[in-house]
């Protein structure tokens, strides 16, 4: 059953079910008037969406580079994930049309704004377009680049592809880096363009990663329930809980010397950020934020026991994927509709998105062998050992 998964007709009618709740959901966004929430919506799950590709690709080409042999075993779960940025690109072409709705800067009150006078020339537009479409069009071909000199290792084998894979994550890692800087400036941080911080994109970075690799230990706990993976091992299952475990910290420390620091300068040009998030209904899902992301799985994981568990690490999984849509749900909302409002448009949009997501992944898994075979670190995948 190692070789490709079968996607079955009733996962397909289910997925469908949520894509079309989806797209009912936000048509009734539109058509009732709520534009602003709806747009803000399809942006928090764009976003978020995203984040979680971007975040598995880069755990992909970490991979490479560290020439990890544990993972190799696994390598064909993050390279799904190449089509689902190439449905993401799509998605975002409408929010596009979003940007006057949702971005104080681009109101035509803004020009009788000295600061965003001041910022006009990176926030604009046809600026903001432009840099976007540069970067998906620079993750998509150097990350299906990577893919297709896997799937060509898998028919000659040696290490002429396995080489070029290695230098090519290298590249995309360095492409990363600076892109996803620009795009959490230009899409949430630009949501309200009067605050600023020199953190926030180290911390949406660390926080892609994070839950992408959460998202990929899921992934591949959810296919060997399935009967796929049999040799997934505890030391498999401890290495990806290491991955979460050590990204928690790290994630809490980026958002505690983000709030810290705002906090000690006391300047009102900061501190407004952390201001709205503290009223307007938002103040519980503020400390949720910080006990879901950071301190849950912080003192779950630290049991060994715990982590080698594969229905705690799912369930680990599971509470992730509620903490990231609260984070950007936090990061999102205050700047747009400018209060905690949660209903039908954030469950259907969410759950279409979610459908789409699973069906477009399930698809791209099942086209292409499972494990690759021909990976030179194959056999010690197979064999990893704990410590």
């Amino acid at each position: 059953m190692d070789n490709k998964i079968k996607v079955s007709k009733s996962f397909k009618s289910i997925m469908f079910v949520l894509i079309a709740v989806g797209i009912v959901t936000v048509a009734a966004g539109f058509i009732t008037g709520d534009t602003t929430r709806t747009w803000a919506n399809l942006l928090l799950n764009n976003f978020m969406f995203l984040s979680i590709v971007l975040g598995g690709l880069f755990w992909m080409a970490l991979q490479s580079i560290t020439q990890s042999g544990w993972s190799a075993a696994f390598i064909r779960i993050p390279q799904a994930l190449v089509v689902n940025l190439m449905v993401i690109f799509i998605l975002w072409i409408p929010l596009f049309f979003a940007i006057p709705h949702l971005f104080h800067w681009a109101e035509p009150e803004a020009v009788h704004d000295a600061v965003l006078v001041h910022k006009s020339p990176y926030l604009n537009i046809p600026f903001i377009i432009t840099r976007t479409v540069l970067f998906f069009v620079l993750w998509l071909v150097l990350a299906c680049r990577i893919r297709k000199l896997s799937l060509k290792e898998d028919e000659i084998g040696g290490f002429d592809s396995f080489n070029k894979i290695e230098f090519l994550s290298k590249v995309f890692i360095f492409v990363l880096g600076i892109s996803i800087v620009f795009v959490s400036i230009d899409w949430v941080m630009s949501l309200e363009p009067h605050w600023f911080s020199t953190l926030f994109s180290i911390k949406v970075f660390i926080s892609a990663f994070y839950h992408g690799s959460a998202i990929l230990t899921g992934m591949v706990i959810i296919l060997y329930k399935l009967g796929y993976f049999p040799k997934l091992t505890k030391a498999h299952l401890h290495n990806f809980s290491k991955y979460i475990f050590m990204l928690s910290i790290m994630w809490g420390y980026m958002w505690f010397i983000q709030y810290l620091l705002i906090w000690y300068g006391n300047l009102p040009e900061e501190t407004v950020y952390y201001h709205i998030r503290r009223e307007n209904g938002f103040q519980g899902l503020f400390l949720a934020e910080i006990f879901i992301n950071w301190a849950f799985p912080f003192l779950f994981l630290m049991w060994n026991r715990i982590a080698k568990n594969a229905n705690a690490l799912l369930f680990t999984v599971i509470v992730l994927i509620v903490g990231q849509y609260i984070e950007n749900f936090n990061a999102v909302m205050p700047g747009t509709i400018h209060h905690a409002s949660f209903g039908f448009i954030e469950i259907g949009t969410f759950i279409g998105y979610a459908g789409l997501f699973t069906l477009i992944f399930a698809i791209s898994l099942s086209k292409r062998p499972l494990i690759a075979k021909n990976h030179p670190y194959l056999v010690e995948s197979f064999n990893a050992e704990d410590y």
